[in-house]
This record gives structure tokens, C-alpha cells and sequence, in this order.
């Protein structure tokens, strides 16, 4: 499992190669260090004679991302705080030298380490994919090293502490976390924890500026995420703080943001029981070899391919509006005529999951089972957050002691005798009906609750840790099966497919062309972060908030230009969309566009749902483009250009292939036409003259 030394420094570009930075851990030659790295990254460990992290280094750039050494974490435990690995001595907080390792000394108060293993990376929690996905490699490929730690006072002699480090194959990323096992026989409460704590180099450094520092740039999230629909608004536990003890900064008020801790906001005041384990979040952190934007995205989209490849499923879906067996048959019929691969039984269908008498499970089965006879799969729609059941199992506001004040003003608690009973319900409904799919509304937000009378949990401090731990468990099992997770909400890293990409629902009362518009928007500012598979889009084939008739594709045979703008721009951007209504088509007509643009999605899938790089984002004035990129495939590349003036219009855009791999020269068709060949300049562009016509689009092959 060690490596020589000799993983050094590569000269191609991660982002373009599928292999060549596998991960590897080697011993020092002086015995003293460990160093995991995979040729990007590097994270090195002084062993002896005391613990701990003296370097992070970014060797892409190359830079050294810490100044000094902290401990490798820090727990509370019945009101006693403990420092995992660590040393003191430290005299100098702005930089180290190696050297000065040696004039160092162990912690006698803190954790020390015992013993460590090196292993293949684990899967956190199963997944074997049943459909499409672009990555269905899981566990990703990497090394996981395990520090084993305990302490000699005697009020954690019982206590066993394990740092977990994963680096990952191919990519600068590396996650962390840590476990805790009650070894004793008596109950402890686990009151706080930090997963990480890093001195890291600042990102600026200024005489004044307090409170408008910039933070280092280095991605760091965990998969404690709930509360939005991006990853940067639901992270809780990346925390940028002043360093105090860095007193030679240039900030006059040490106040420039270079201490990172990675900890949970509240909690998790967790009590655990005589010889069980206590496995928190996994904090990530990713090191960015620029400050482009597109190749930071770029980074960011792989990271989530490696570790959430389940967010690489992409079935097309119809959200289906009714539950009446006649109009759901016919459905089915005609998402099995077009290519469709799934029906969403939508809010307003009039599903409700949480009746699991035997006459509604009886009746939605029957309709699933007719659905999976046609190869469709079906599932449904069920809202959590964002209601009110009672007093005694509404989340209770801590100022107030009643309920109200909920992130969504009201919100049931998770942790209460219903909630409880509804994640169960759920469940079972899937499991009776053979649901393929739940679209889970309003997950949980993050409220805090501060009933004491809630089984699910004691009090405010645990609340939101209980809470959490009951959805991604929950997740976690219907990943195990396969179950797709529509949630809007950022849960990825715990099982869940998809979220909303630029999703406002007053939007879709809008009239039809401002729509179209509104959409490439959203997919273009939606795509920086996520894969287009991990957004949803929305077409109100019906009615939605309103907007009346302008604003719906209904009567779907009369508005088909419009239609076909939708179809065109989800497709060929790679997203889906839910298509809002009770059919696909009502004419042959109709049929025959839905199937064109099914077949082509399909035909050209993969490297529609690679990576994009935006060109020019949709503005109503002038042409919008977008170019999906993959050098592993023979499609290297596939531009969609639009045009949403009423006149045709005639370009010449410079089209950047650098991430599609292609070296020389690019071979180029318009629509499945003729060849062309283009030489790259040595920026690895070419210029392309394409003419667009009135509110159409066009689309060209690159290989």
C-alpha cells in the first residue's frame, strides 16, 4: 500500500486525464513522516514524538497552504474539552520551518496517537445503479489512512478516537472526519466536535479591511448540507475565523479570516451509549489550481462525479398531474411511445404517500406495475417541510417556546412522534407500491427544536443533529435500493439525484417566449457548479401559478414552436426538465416532435451530459451558446448556439476547445452534415462562421 517518493509532479492536465494521480502513502526517509499524496495534493504528518499535520501543500500551484500546526481536531465530552494529536512550543504563527519540528513537544493533555492503517476507500453507504448514470464507479478509487488515538486521563481513558483521511484518485480533493467509540460502560455526551482545524495562508493581507477579507481559495463543505439549493448556501460547518495568536499579520486587528474549523453549527450534544460509535459529517477539501472561473466549475463538477456518482443519473421524466388510473395509463403509454423513461405522480395529482391503507397502496401499485410492464418508471411526490401539523409536533422556536419561526415559518419536527411516524410511512409506501422514485419536498431545512417532549430527540442542542440524521438515513437507504431522490435541497453527498436549477415558480406563469428565455438563463447560471444532470428545469405543459393561457404549452398541437424551444434547450443543454401536465403529445403531430427530440438526446446522451462551458449567456439581444466537452469520447464536443431575435442572424464565435482534448485539429458538422476540418490556434480555439435562424437554434458536432 506505500508508494516511493517518486509520485511525483505531472505534467498533463487532471482535468483532461482519466488516470495517472492515483493516491499513495509513503514513510520519510528519516521514519518520522507520513505523506498521502496523489501527485495534486500532498498532506504530510510528523509520527514521532508527538502527532500532527505540518503540511498541505497545493502542488498544482505549488504553495504550502498552512502557516503553523493545529491539532488534528478537538472534542467535547461531558463538558471537557480535548485536543486530538497536536503539540506545543509553537513560537512563530506567520510561517515554520521544518526544522523547527525537532524542537517541538507532544501535548501531554491531548490525545496521542497509538497505531494507523492504510486501506482502500470504504463506500459510505451502498449504491448499485439500475439506470443511465455518466460514472457508476463506487467506492471512488482512492486511500483512506486511519489514525488510531487514546488518552491517559483518566476521564477519557474509555475513549477511542480515530482521524479518518480519504484522498482521492485524479482529482486535488481529500476528505476528513472523525469517529469516536465509548469503550466504557456508562453512557457519554458528545457536546461538541471540530473535524479540522487548519491555519491556513491568508488570501490577502491588509492593514484594515475587517469583515470584507477574502477567505483562502480552497473549496471546503461537508456533507452536513441542508437549507438551499447550492452547495456554497448550504454548507453550516466551513467556518473562516481570525487567528489571534497570529500576531505578526499585517490586519491591525488580527481579524484576517485564516483559521479554518470545520464544525457544526449547534451540538451535537449527542449521547452515546456504552461501546458504540459516534461517526460525525465528512468534511471535504478541494484545492483549486486557478482562479478561472469555468476550470474552477470544472473542478467543482468532478469533485461531485467522484463522490456523489449517483448524481450522474439523468432518466427523463413527466410530472404527471393526475392519479386517475385512465389518465396515468395513458401516460405511461405515451412516455413509452416517445422514449420517456419515468413519471413523477407531481403535487396536484392528488398522491398522498403518507395513506398507507391497503385500498391507496392497492391502487398505486396496480398503476406502477402497469408502468414498469411498458418499461416506465414511476414514483411520487411527498411534502415535509413548509406545513403545520400541531402544536405537539410543529418544530418549537427556541425564543418563543411555541411554534412559528421555522425556516419556513412552520415546519413539522422531524423528531416528533409524526414525524417520526412519516419517515416510516414513506418507506413503507415505496416498498409496497415498487416506487422508483420519490420526489421529497422541503427536506429537512435545519430547523432547531426546542421541544423537550419530542422522542426524537432531548432538547435544542441535539435537535438539529437528530433531525439530520434521520434524513440521510432515511436517503441512504432508499439509495441502497436505487430509489431516485428528487429533493430541493443540497443532499448529494447523502444520497439524493437532483435539485432545482434557477427553479422560481412564479416564472412559469410568464408568457411562453419570455420563458424559453428565463430557462437558458437559469441552465447557464445553474451549470457553474452542478453537472446538467444535477439540476431539474421546469415546463408548464398546464397551468401552474398561473398566467393563464399564454403562459402553458396546452393545447400542446398549437404551440408545438414553443414546445420544441423547451425540448431543444433542456435536451441539448443535458438537463431535465419536469414537464408539468397530464400527456406528452395530443396529435401525431406533437408525437412525432416529441420523439425526434427524445431519439436525439439519447443518441448523443453522453456527451450531452458532460461538462459545459458557458460561451455567452442568454440576454435577448443577440446569440446564447453553450458547449458540452469530453475528451474520452469520439464526440469530443457538441456546441448548442440560439438565437432569440426575430430575424436570422449570421456569426463568427470563437469556440474555446482546450477541455474537449482535441490537440490539432477539430473535425466539425453541422447538424450531422458535411465534415469540416479546423486547425486549433495555439490558444486551442477555432472560429466558427454559423448562421442561427429567427428564435431557432442550431448545433454542431465536434470530434
Amino acid at each position: 500500500m506505500y508508494a516511493s517518493q517518486k509520485a511525483a509532479l505531472h505534467e498533463s492536465d487532471w482535468l483532461l486525464e482519466k488516470v495517472g494521480y492515483a493516491a499513495a502513502v509513503y514513510k520519510s526517509g528519516n521514519g518520522k513522516d507520513l505523506v498521502i499524496t496523489n501527485g495534486l495534493i500532498s498532506r504530510e504528518f510528523r509520527m514521532q514524538p508527538y502527532f500532527a499535520c505540518f503540511s498541505f501543500r497545493n502542488l498544482m500551484t505549488p504553495k504550502e497552504m498552512i502557516r503553523t500546526i493545529q491539532p488534528e481536531g478537538q472534542i467535547e465530552v461531558d463538558g471537557i474539552d480535548y485536543n486530538i494529536g497536536g503539540l506545543k512550543g509553537q513560537f512563530e504563527y506567520a510561517y515554520m520551518k521544518y526544522d523547527w519540528l525537532e524542537k517541538f513537544t507532544a501535548d501531554p493533555a491531548a490525545f496521542q496517537l497509538k497505531n494507523f492503517e492504510v486501506r482502500n476507500i470504504q463506500k459510505r453507504f451502498s449504491w448499485t445503479p439500475r439506470r443511465w448514470a455518466l460514472n457508476k464507479q463506487w467506492p471512488p478509487k482512492g486511500i483512506e489512512i486511519i489514525f488510531y488515538f487514546s488518552s491517559s486521563q483518566k476521564s477519557a481513558e474509555n475513549i477511542q478516537v480515530a482521524v479518518h483521511y480519504e484522498m482521492y484518485d485524479n482529482i486535488p480533493l481529500m476528505s476528513k472526519w472523525i469517529t469516536i467509540v465509548n469503550n466504557s460502560d456508562k453512557e457519554i455526551r458528545i457536546n461538541s466536535f471540530k473535524n479540522e482545524i487548519l491555519s491556513v495562508v491568508e488570501e490577502e493581507s491588509v492593514v484594515g479591511g475587517d469583515g470584507r477579507l477574502a477567505t483562502p481559495h480552497i473549496n471546503v463543505q461537508s456533507d452536513y448540507s441542508f437549507g438551499d439549493m447550492t452547495s456554497k448556501y448550504a454548507d453550516h460547518t466551513t467556518y473562516w475565523l481570525p487567528d489571534t495568536l497570529y500576531t505578526s499579520q499585517v490586519n491591525y486587528n488580527l481579524k484576517t479570516p485564516c483559521l479554518l474549523e470545520s464544525k457544526p453549527p449547534i451540538g451535537p450534544s449527542y449521547r452515546l451509549q456504552p461501546h458504540q460509535t459516534f461517526e460525525p459529517f465528512h468534511t471535504y477539501e478541494m484545492m483549486y489550481d486557478s482562479y478561472d472561473k469555468e476550470r474552477c466549475g470544472l473542478a467543482e463538477r468532478k469533485m461531485y462525479r467522484i463522490i456523489a456518482p449517483w448524481a450522474t443519473e439523468n432518466p427523463i421524466f413527466l410530472h404527471l398531474t393526475s392519479t386517475d388510473p385512465v389518465v396515468v395509463k395513458n401516460a405511461v403509454d405515451q412516455c413509452a411511445a416517445t422514449g420517456f423513461e419515468m413519471i413523477i405522480l407531481s403535487f396536484g395529482s392528488g398522491l398522498n404517500m403518507e395513506d398507507t391503507s391497503y385500498a391507496n397502496i392497492h391502487k398505486i401499485k396496480s398503476l406502477v406495475d402497469y408502468a414498469h410492464s411498458k418499461g416506465i418508471e414511476m414514483g411520487g411526490y411527498s411534502l415535509f417541510s413548509s406545513r403545520t401539523i400541531d402544536a405537539q409536533n410543529d418544530v418549537i422556536n427556541p425564543e418563543t417556546g411555541k411554534p412559528g419561526g421555522a425556516i419556513f415559518g412552520n415546519a413539522p419536527c422531524l423528531g416528533s412522534e409524526w414525524g417520526i411516524a412519516y419517515l416510516k410511512k414513506i418507506k413503507r409506501f415505496i416498498e409496497k407500491t415498487g416506487f422508483d422514485l420519490l420526489e421529497h419536498d422541503g427536506p429537512y431545512p435545519g430547523d432547531i427544536c426546542a421541544s423537550t417532549s419530542h422522542p426524537g430527540h432531548d432538547g435544542k442542542d441535539d435537535s438539529q443533529w437528530k433531525q439530520w440524521w434521520q434524513s440521510i438515513s432515511f436517503y441512504r437507504e432508499l439509495r441502497k435500493n436505487d430509489i431516485y431522490i428528487n429533493a430541493p435541497d443540497w443532499y448529494f453527498l447523502n444520497g439524493t439525484n437532483k435539485v432545482g436549477m434557477g427553479y422560481r415558480e412564479t416564472d412559469w406563469s410568464l408568457p411562453r417566449d419570455r420563458q424559453v428565455i428565463i430557462e437558458r438563463q437559469n441552465i447557464y447560471d445553474g451549470t457553474w457548479n452542478k453537472t446538467p444532470s444535477m439540476g431539474w428545469t421546469f415546463v408548464p405543459l398546464t397551468r401552474y401559478h398561473g398566467g393563464g393561457a399564454a403562459a402553458t404549452i396546452e393545447p400542446l398541437s398549437e404551440h408545438l414552436k414553443d414546445y420544441e424551444a423547451h425540448l431543444v434547450q433542456n435536451f441539448g443543454s443535458g438537463a431535465q426538465a419536469c414537464y408539468r401536465g397530464p400527456r406528452l403529445f395530443d396529435a401525431p403531430s406533437t408525437e412525432a416532435l416529441v420523439k425526434k427530440q427524445v431519439s436525439w438526446y439519447k443518441k448523443y446522451r453522453d456527451i450531452l451530459n458532460s461538462d459545459i462551458i458557458h460561451l455567452r449567456r442568454a440576454d435577448g439581444r443577440d446569440y446564447d451558446a453553450m458547449l458540452h466537452v469530453n475528451p474520452r469520447l469520439k464526440e469530443k464536443g457538441l456546441l448548442m448556439v440560439y438565437n432569440p431575435l426575430d430575424t436570422p442572424i449570421t456569426r463568427e464565435i470563437k469556440v474555446p476547445l482546450y477541455y474537449t482534448g482535441i490537440s490539432r485539429v477539430a473535425t466539425v458538422s453541422e447538424k450531422e452534415g458535411n465534415k469540416t476540418k479546423y486547425p486549433l490556434d495555439e490558444n486551442k480555439n477555432i472560429v466558427l462562421r454559423l448562421s442561427i435562424p429567427a428564435n431557432g437554434y442550431n448545433w454542431f458536432l465536434i470530434e
